[in-house]
């Protein structure tokens, strides 16, 4: 027997050796510290967890609209329209189980065999084995802290050719928490009006910005763009409710429904009872938002604080999110005993083994001499990482 072809072009989640060797270590009774993980640590807002429970108890649990209930898709719209000035109607929007979902129906909406994707990297892990299994080319775009790891007009324009299909951008950014300001996405439009290609934003950390950032939504810029952008967003990292799997997009009717008919084969409708929560969340109290941002920016800042000053650490600053990217090429080609740092992979193997802290190698970003770690924990575990961290980093030689 012969897996397929389409298979056999992805590769396994770089991570997996990290998780499975922190798996092996916790089960030995050690004390490991986990900055690996993408979701918020705090817990889902009582309101909408009630929504959710009368939910069930008024037996709300049978399928939906595949696309999402109407009650879902009025509420995003009106969200989108207040938050975003962005006026969608409901048949231009699709809930799905999780962003991630609306992302990879996208891509399968609009990509051909052969086409081009151009990805800025560092980049979400995924996005290039989506590409891939549309039967796409992912063609990336290098950035580095220099530029605040974001693309220029000029790169793009260079990067732009006749099998052009799709760029892909993420503001705010996982892995590197940067913030495309409304002048610099002015700037890449100047380039992407002239072309024909779509646009999907990813937009799932909209709601996490620091320092007075101001996010935008690109499709809001320009009524030609808005026609070619697949707007994702989803409830997972605003509200806590990374497990309750649901995300969304909102495009062109004609996006939409490719996006419906691929999603009607696959996993239909997403969770009633998450739809449910979903509404809650949009439609309910924001308080919690805005006490979660304030406590991610005293994380963020406390955190950064710590491994900046790490010798051997350079570290952008992040406006979103709740990741630290920082530069380890330093410590590559370095030794502790026998333990040789080759490449991002073998650091954070190394600081799994001495400081006994999961981070995630760039290498699963695009980003080779990097590492990510997340901010999604306590200030106390925070700063008890970034001690041990810097005390193993110290053994290298």
């Amino acid at each position: 027997m012969v897996l397929s072809n389409r298979i056999k072009k992805i590769n396994v989640s770089p991570t997996m050796k990290i998780a499975q060797m922190a798996i092996e270590l916790k089960s030995k009774g050690e004390s490991i510290l986990d900055l690996s993980i993408g979701e918020p640590d705090f817990p889902t807002p009582q309101n909408i967890k009630d929504a959710a429970i009368k939910a069930i108890n008024e037996n709300f649990t049978k399928y939906t609209i595949n696309s999402g209930t109407i009650e879902l898709r009025k509420a995003i719209a009106i969200k989108y329209n207040r938050e975003n000035g962005l006026k969608y109607s409901p048949s231009e929007i699709i809930v799905s189980n999780g962003a991630k979902q609306s992302i990879y129906n996208a891509i399968q909406a609009v990509v051909n065999d052969g086409d081009e994707v151009i990805i800025p990297s560092p980049y979400y892990a995924s996005y290039p084995e989506m590409v891939l299994l549309a039967g796409g080319y992912p063609k990336f775009i290098m950035t580095n802290e220099e530029t605040n790891f974001k693309i220029s007009s000029q790169q793009l324009r260079n990067s732009i050719t006749e099998k052009t299909k799709l760029l892909i951008l993420c503001s705010p950014s996982n892995p590197t928490g940067t913030v495309y300001t409304e002048e610099e996405l002015k700037e890449l439009i100047t380039v992407i009006e002239k072309e024909k290609f779509f646009i999907l934003s990813d937009e799932i950390y909209e709601k996490i910005i620091f320092d007075n950032c101001k996010t935008k939504s690109i499709a809001a810029l320009n009524q030609e763009i808005k026609e070619r952008t697949i707007t994702i967003n989803g409830v997972s990292k605003s509200y806590s409710m990374t497990g309750w799997r649901i995300g969304y997009a909102a495009a062109s009717e004609k996006i939409i429904h490719a996006m419906n008919k691929l999603q009607s084969h696959s996993t239909s409708n997403a969770s009633s009872i998450s739809q449910a929560a979903a509404l809650e969340a949009i439609t309910g109290q924001q308080e919690s938002i805005i006490n979660s941002r304030k406590e991610f920016e005293i994380r963020r800042n406390k955190f950064y604080d710590k491994i900046s000053s790490i010798q051997g650490i350079k570290c952008f600053k992040p406006h979103g999110a709740f990741y630290l990217f920082p530069n380890t090429f330093s410590f590559v080609g370095k030794r502790y005993n026998s333990y040789a740092i080759l490449n991002s992979a073998s650091l954070a193997e190394f600081i799994l083994r001495e400081a006994k802290v999961v981070v995630v190698p760039g290498s699963a970003f695009g980003a080779e001499g990097y590492i990510r770690m997340s901010f999604a924990a306590s200030i106390e575990n925070l700063e008890l990482a970034s001690n041990r961290i810097s005390d193993a980093l110290m053994k290298l030689t």
